[in-house]
């Protein structure tokens, strides 16, 4: 059986790992053969070419030439360029591929609206799968193309019980089509054995630094942390704020810290391949997003036994940490909120915050390689 995976992207967004993480699954953790595929529109997942291979999954080339890393990345009207040159580069190719391979299942997640287009135009054999990615936000155009493309998709995956509610209630695609998958983030060996690494040449103590992660971009609002974290230090000076990601709010984040003197107290340490040694050896885990779906790092923190204080943005926080059960959940970008959970995280005695750590790390099974593939199986087996 032939299972395509479809994910062009232009920066290392956790949804290249949840992509891998499928396609490995289904070769490692299934009594059936898979024949499954990558493709690389535009040289994107070349950087891992080689621990594909390792994982037995083919990668299809869609174009001789690759113009990954001649295209603009961070800015709104940037990356939407970078998409529709992305759209034209490659929709004659992926026509190509699809009429001559003949997959039997073609799961798509990122830039879903050149195979939509092609699935209108064209009558193909293959199933396709909606994965939706991140949450949806039903602009009137992807709003008329998911309606559109609705009676010819196959299945739509969502990563929360919340997004599929928000398509079921919006009508965009029947209840029969939408189905909850979890991502599959969390590789417990890996976790296990990565999070003991050593964290050098940087002076801080373990426990005294609260940590967060991700691209530094509107969503992730982390200049939202940064401002907060002003405060934080009025109350316990010793601490530093450690951050780890890249992108095009960085030199506001530099200007902000700058400005208040927190050189030596905020930490930009950009785009990190091990970030479990760090969550391990954090006093917390922050998010600040103004939407996520769900939040992988949420996953990963909880994973590694670490504390979390999350935004109780859409659609994923309240739902993974049960309603502040699970962790910290503040009011979407509400400064004293926040400053008020960090409060009470700070004063809460040693058993509460471990009920809420062993909660989170149970949720967090749930995204592991190994259950993604026995629910992604029983569509592909139909």
């Amino acid at each position: 059986m032939k299972v395509f995976y479809w994910s062009p992207h232009i920066s290392h967004v956790a949804t290249v790992t949840a992509v891998l993480n499928s396609a490995e699954s289904l070769i490692k953790y299934s009594n059936k053969k898979y024949y499954v595929s990558i493709i690389n529109a535009i040289g994107e997942w070349t950087f891992c070419k080689e621990d594909i291979q390792k994982k037995k999954i083919n990668l299809i080339n869609l174009n001789k030439k690759e113009i990954f890393n001649d295209l603009p990345r961070y800015g709104f009207i940037r990356s939407r360029l970078s998409y529709w040159i992305i759209f034209f580069y490659s929709i004659f190719p992926l026509k190509k591929i699809l009429s001559l391979e003949k997959p039997d299942f073609f799961i798509i997640h990122l830039i879903t609206s050149l195979p939509l287009v092609l699935l209108n135009l064209f009558n193909f054999k293959t199933k396709f799968i909606l994965r939706v990615s991140g949450y949806p936000k039903l602009t009137i155009l992807r709003k008329f193309l998911w309606k559109l493309s609705s009676k010819k998709i196959y299945k739509v995956f969502c990563p929360t019980k919340a997004t599929l509610n928000y398509l079921l209630k919006n009508k965009i695609f029947s209840k029969e089509q939408l189905m909850l998958l979890y991502d599959p983030i969390i590789k417990i060996s890996e976790i296990n054995f990565k999070k003991k690494e050593l964290i050098n040449n940087i002076n801080f103590r373990k426990k005294e630094f609260i940590l967060t992660i991700g691209r530094l971009t509107r969503q992730k609002n982390t200049v939202f942390l940064v401002k907060c974290f002003k405060k934080i230090l009025e109350k316990n000076p010793k601490f530093k704020l450690i951050i780890l990601g890249e992108g095009e709010d960085k030199e506001k984040l530099i200007d902000i810290i700058k400005k208040n003197e927190m050189e030596n107290s905020v930490l930009l340490l950009g785009f990190k391949k091990n970030v479990y040694k760090y969550i391990n050896q954090s006093k917390c885990f922050v998010l600040t997003s103004l939407w996520e779906d769900p939040g992988f790092v949420l996953m990963e923190a909880a994973a590694t036994n670490t504390p979390i204080i999350s935004s109780n943005c859409p659609n994923g926080p309240y739902e993974f940490l049960e309603n502040g059960n699970a962790g910290f959940l503040f009011e979407n970008n509400n400064k004293e909120d926040f400053l008020s959970k960090f409060d009470e995280f700070m004063i809460q005695d040693e058993k509460s915050i471990k009920k809420k750590i062993i909660k989170a790390k149970k949720n967090s099974r749930k995204y592991t390689a190994f259950r993604h593939q026995k629910t992604l199986e029983t569509v592909l087996i139909r």
